[in-house]
């Protein structure tokens, strides 16, 4: 079955989401919801999310709320799982009746979310996944935003990146056999044509593979030099150890999906691999980072900012949350439909960027709010991800 009739169907089959006449959620409330996985492999993403999200709010209600009300935040297990992502959509907007929901960790569940986000009409703003179809899904109006990298802009600086550390001028390409790695595919491919460089091996594998060896020898044997990885901590892990079995040893760059415990499942195998983030609290931090990083300390006992996993996704959250925040006050309602018209008209200094404006209706891809001039390039190294300047690995790109 195609994918979109599936996903069409699940909404179809749930009348509290269509058979509801609009009165019945026409006036929302102070809360700000989330749907992101807090079991599993990824639930680290969640928690940044949270993290994030739950700092910018006690800073904005310490200074008397939104529209004279304190903002709350609820956030509900996804697991990763799109089905539970569509109904956790529905009881954000229907039962708790917030004004906004937060994107989470996996690309699948925010596709999956396009349908019941328009079907009801609550703003979407994606603070971690990137998958580029997500927020550009030909929907008009778009209720679809994020403050995120996006899938599309990340390909083209990590064939960048790759283009300037390859000899051979000879890339391979792997992507994990799902919404986010397939939609991955046709950006990775305009990015590659663009910078005039060659795609030699295109492999692809499932979750929860265990052995990538097949897949490590044809890129090998191929001569590629530079691997990009899209792929999750875990399956990232296996793609390793399988080319560190062949003896196969490309310098590999990867998407943000390896930026959470990619050292700690790895270990020295991890060393050297470059991944794309949008903000890292490792290294040194500006004044407005330190002081985020000693609340996360506070309220969630950390030690060491090594012990962040996602540190991009607590960052997009809280610049998020202020987006959002800044978006009710112009609209000067809690009001599904006003607030996503108040969204293109946000100016905010940022941890992240400096959003000006955050979104611009005139530009498609202008939904998403952080430009690639933000991205950044860390590295693993030693079981830590660090801005990669500060690493011996910086000396030699």
């Amino acid at each position: 079955m195609d994918a979109h009739k599936y996903l069409r169907g699940l909404v179809v089959a749930a009348p509290l989401v269509l058979s509801l006449p609009g009165a019945a959620w026409a006036q929302q409330e102070a809360c700000i919801g989330n749907s992101a996985a807090i079991t599993g492999p990824a639930a680290f993403g969640g928690q940044a999310i949270k993290m994030g999200a739950e700092i910018a709010i006690e800073e904005i209600n310490a200074k008397g709320g939104v529209l004279g009300k304190p903002l709350r935040f609820v956030q509900y297990d996804d697991a990763g799982a799109p089905p539970r992502g569509i109904d956790n959509t529905r009881r954000i907007a229907l039962a708790d009746k917030c004004v906004v929901i937060l994107g989470g960790y996996h690309s699948t569940v925010s596709v999956a979310q396009v349908e019941p986000v328009h079907a009801i009409g609550i703003p979407f703003v994606g603070v971690l996944a990137a998958n580029t179809q997500a927020i550009e899904n030909g929907r008009s109006p778009n209720y679809m935003f994020r403050v995120s990298a996006k899938d599309k802009w990340v390909a083209r600086f990590l064939v960048e990146q790759a283009a300037k550390v390859s000899k051979t001028g000879k890339i391979a390409f792997f992507y994990e056999n799902t919404g986010w790695g397939n939609g991955a595919v046709p950006d990775v491919k305009a990015a590659i044509a663009k910078a005039g460089k060659e795609l030699v091996a295109t492999e692809t594998f499932n979750w929860n593979d265990q052995d990538m060896t097949p897949q490590a020898i044809r890129a090998r044997d191929a001569g590629a030099d530079v691997t990009l990885f899209w792929a999750l901590d875990r399956e990232g892990n296996q793609l390793i150890r399988s080319m560190d079995k062949v003896g196969y040893k490309p310098t590999i760059i990867g998407a943000w999906g390896i930026a959470g415990n990619l050292g700690e499942l790895a270990g020295p195998l991890a060393n050297g691999v470059e991944v794309v983030q949008t903000y890292s609290f490792m290294g040194e931090l500006d004044p407005r980072g330190q002081a985020l990083w000693q609340k996360i300390q506070a309220k969630y006992g950390l030690k060491d900012p090594a012990q962040i996993k996602m540190g991009s996704g607590i960052a997009n959250a809280y610049d998020a949350v202020y987006i959002v925040a800044q978006a009710i006050e112009k609209a000067g309602a809690y009001d599904w439909k006003k607030v996503r018209e108040a969204l293109y008209q946000v100016n905010h200094d940022g941890l992240v960027a400096k959003y000006q404006p955050a979104f611009d209706a005139t530009d498609p891809e202008r939904q998403d709010a952080i430009l690639p001039s933000y991205y950044k390039l860390t590295v693993w190294s030693d079981g830590k991800l660090l801005p990669i300047a500060q690493t011996p690995y910086g000396k030699t790109n």
